[in-house]
Order: structure tokens, then sequence, then C-alpha cells
């Protein structure tokens, strides 16, 4: 069973920066491709970015020249590191990983951003 562990989560000030962490319990480089995705109250779980096996990164609009999707192979895991956050930017993130037509979830990791 693939497992994957956000976390980083926080309330953090508009204007300040946050990195997301998803640890996964199998080697990434298995996954066809790995990503972010946030759930806001009220709202539908939209995507952030990703990033395939092979490292191309795709962001959502409102995530380009903010966010960036990272990784590091040794440890199977997965960044989010954001920037420049806004009110807008509070959710509950999830890490994402797929594996053909198989898709994994983690429990999500709340960010706040509030004054």
């Amino acid at each position: 069973q693939v497992q994957l562990v956000e976390s980083g989560g926080d309330l953090v000030q508009p204007g300040e920066s946050l990195r997301l962490s998803c640890a996964a319990s199998e080697n990434i480089f298995d996954f066809n491709a790995m990503g972010w995705y946030r759930q806001a109250p009220g709202e539908e779980r939209e995507l952030v970015a990703t990033i395939t096996v092979g490292g191309t990164t795709n962001y959502a609009d409102f995530a380009k020249d903010r966010f960036t999707i990272s990784r590091d192979g040794p440890s199977n895991t997965v960044y989010l590191q954001m920037g420049s956050l806004k009110p807008e930017d509070t959710a509950v993130y999830y890490c994402n990983a797929r594996r053909l037509s198989n898709y994994y979830w983690g429990q999500g990791t709340q960010v706040t951003v509030s004054s």
C-alpha cells in the first residue's frame, strides 16, 4: 500500500514563504508523476503543481512564479516551496502520486495565510 505523508503546513502571514514536504513509502521514480493539489473550504480540489518521472513540471496559473515543486530521490520526498503567500492560498494541501491509472493521496496538511 502506497503511503504519502505530508508535512510543513502552518499558519503564516501574507507575503511569507513555506515549504511543504511529501514523504513517499516507495521509490518516487516508480510513479509516472507526483504532485500537489489543494482544497479550500467549500471549493473543489485543484491542481497546484506536478512533476513527472522525467522531471517535467507543470503549474497552475496561480502557482507560476511563486511556487516551485522539487524532489529528492534518496529520501523519496517531493517538496512544494511556496513564496509570496496570499490569503487565498489558504487550503489543505494534498500530495498525489500516479502510477499508470492508479492515484494515491496523502492525508493533507493545512496551510493558513492570515494576518
